[in-house]
């Protein structure tokens, strides 16, 4: 199948890279966290980020970085766009806050704002929300980042001829551990591009 990279996000606990550039992200004195000293650098906005977990936050900020420098229209609903995601941990982080607002019968606090964000697949429906995809949409977990089930995911989206892109990414956040690799990937036009393959795959993760 001849796909090929269009633009590329990767997010760890200490830098942002865009398309092999590196971002300066300054670190903010306050307790905000290193997802929102991101999103504020950035000059995005998109007051719904605030209310979303880390998972979704990780997620969000990778795919709007990726098709920030392609200047996506995020305003014309698109039918010929899948959104794919995988992790490892699932919602898992955000299950653990949950987990303490329910265990203790004498301090039962529930909160529908945080049990909203206990399925991973939320991450794909923000992302779809923002963008206005309305293709395939789907999130995988996988017990480790291994290329060649991120590539077969992808790939299996393009098996429908509807679809035309892909924006598909590694979305891991657990323990204050951010993890992401985001791609936009298109049928191959003959453009100079990086193909979308396993091996360059690895190398951008790494």
């Amino acid at each position: 199948m001849n796909l090929e990279i269009t633009s590329y996000c990767r997010i760890t606990n200490d830098k942002v890279i865009v398309n092999g550039k590196e971002l300066q992200i300054p670190r903010s004195d306050s307790d905000s966290s290193w997802l929102t000293d991101i999103y504020h650098s950035q000059n995005i906005s998109y007051p719904k980020f605030f209310k979303m977990d880390n998972l979704a936050k990780s997620g969000f900020l990778g795919s709007e970085l990726t098709l920030q420098s392609i200047d996506f229209d995020k305003t014309t609903p698109k039918e010929d766009i899948a959104v794919v995601c995988c992790n490892r941990s699932s919602s898992l982080d955000d299950d653990s806050e949950y987990q303490k607002t329910i265990q203790d019968n004498n301090n039962y606090y529930p909160s529908p704002a945080v049990f909203v964000y206990t399925l991973a697949n939320i991450v794909t429906g923000e992302i779809s929300i923002r963008n206005k995809t309305m293709g395939e949409s789907a999130f995988y977990i996988m017990e480790q980042f291994d290329a060649q089930n991120f590539y077969n995911f992808v790939c299996g989206a393009f098996q429908d001829e509807t679809t035309n892109s892909c924006l598909c990414g590694w979305v891991e956040y657990y323990k204050n551990n951010c993890d992401v690799l985001f791609l936009f990937i298109n049928r191959q036009n003959k453009q100079t591009k990086e193909i979308f393959s396993i091996e360059n795959i690895h190398k951008l993760y790494k």
